[in-house]
């Protein structure tokens, strides 16, 4: 039996992630061998994630990696993968969505701050655009960085609190207070693990039908293409979020906001999942018609 090689980044939430497929994988007698790759978005943490005007920076090197034949399948937080993969590059597999929402983390002496006066962090244009729209006098500073790094900051320098996806925090048991938002309505995708490899590897594909939890991977594939359809690609503010309960009844929410929050059109549907409707893009034409291709062609004009 195969070993399977585990391409990951290097942060200890990317290496958590890489643990919890290795533990999938072991549960079914698999050997596995996991191996760290830095990747370009973790080279240059100075500038803001939306100035670099890179799709997949995060997911590129292992993509790379994939492709060269150096690892089988690579690890990453979904909301990560461009919605456009490489050439022989899919995602095979996702595990069970977990934790999805945006919380708050003030610092030390911010804890008496109101919401609207806080000096946020965040160099998420989704953030801080959703933000703005409940406080449009809102003040920001860019932050890069894994979760312990940005702690970090948040202590040393000048703002008042920042911004994280809750699984960020509880899947590497940080013990931190936090806050929900929600008037946050999550990145397409935000809280699922998910596994790519190539696509002319039938045997690993094979494994991982076991593995991937499809009422997730139902969900994502309707906010991916929701994003997809918006041509947001990963840095327009635009938030997606479904649910299935177990009668195959699927809400939906969706936003999409200018940069500065003052002009967001949204959509809350309640629809019955049937295969082969692509309901994700339906929903986005409807929302494109409703002033959404407007305020796409917009926002590309001043990113």
């Amino acid at each position: 039996m195969r070993s399977i090689k585990i391409g990951t980044r290097n942060s200890p939430l990317a290496l958590w992630q890489a643990r919890e497929v290795a533990k999938n994988l072991q549960n079914r007698n698999y050997k596995t061998e996991i191996t760290p790759i830095v990747s370009t978005g973790d080279k240059n943490l100075t500038q803001p994630l939306y100035s670099l005007g890179i799709t997949g920076i995060f997911t590129k090197d292992l993509d790379i990696a994939l492709l060269n034949n150096e690892v089988d399948i690579a690890v990453h937080s979904l909301k990560d993968i461009p919605t456009e993969l490489p050439e022989n590059v899919e995602i095979i597999a996702v595990l069970k969505r977990d934790f999805p929402q945006d919380i708050l983390v003030r610092r030390k002496g911010a804890e008496n701050l109101e919401l609207k006066d806080l000096k946020v962090a965040t160099s998420s244009l989704r953030r801080r655009a959703f933000w703005l729209k409940e406080f449009p006098q809102a003040q920001f500073s860019d932050i890069r960085g894994n979760v312990q790094t940005r702690l970090r900051k948040l202590e040393e320098e000048d703002f008042d609190a920042t911004l994280f996806s809750l699984a960020a925090i509880e899947r590497i048991s940080l013990v931190v207070d936090y806050e929900f938002l929600p008037m946050m309505i999550s990145a397409p995708a935000q809280g699922v693990v998910a596994i790519t490899a190539r696509k002319d590897d039938e045997e690993i594909q094979e494994i991982f039908e076991e593995i991937n939890h499809l009422p997730t991977q139902i969900c994502v594939d309707i906010e991916r293409s929701f994003l997809n359809t918006l041509e947001g690609g990963c840095t327009a503010p635009i938030g997606a979020f479904a649910e299935m309960n177990d009668k195959n009844e699927i809400r939906f929410q969706g936003r999409l906001c200018s940069l500065d929050g003052k002009n967001c059109i949204e959509t809350d549907e309640i629809f019955l999942w049937e295969e082969g409707k692509n309901f994700g893009k339906n929903l986005a034409e409807k929302l494109l018609e409703n002033g959404g291709r407007e305020l796409m062609a917009e926002i590309k004009t001043h990113l």
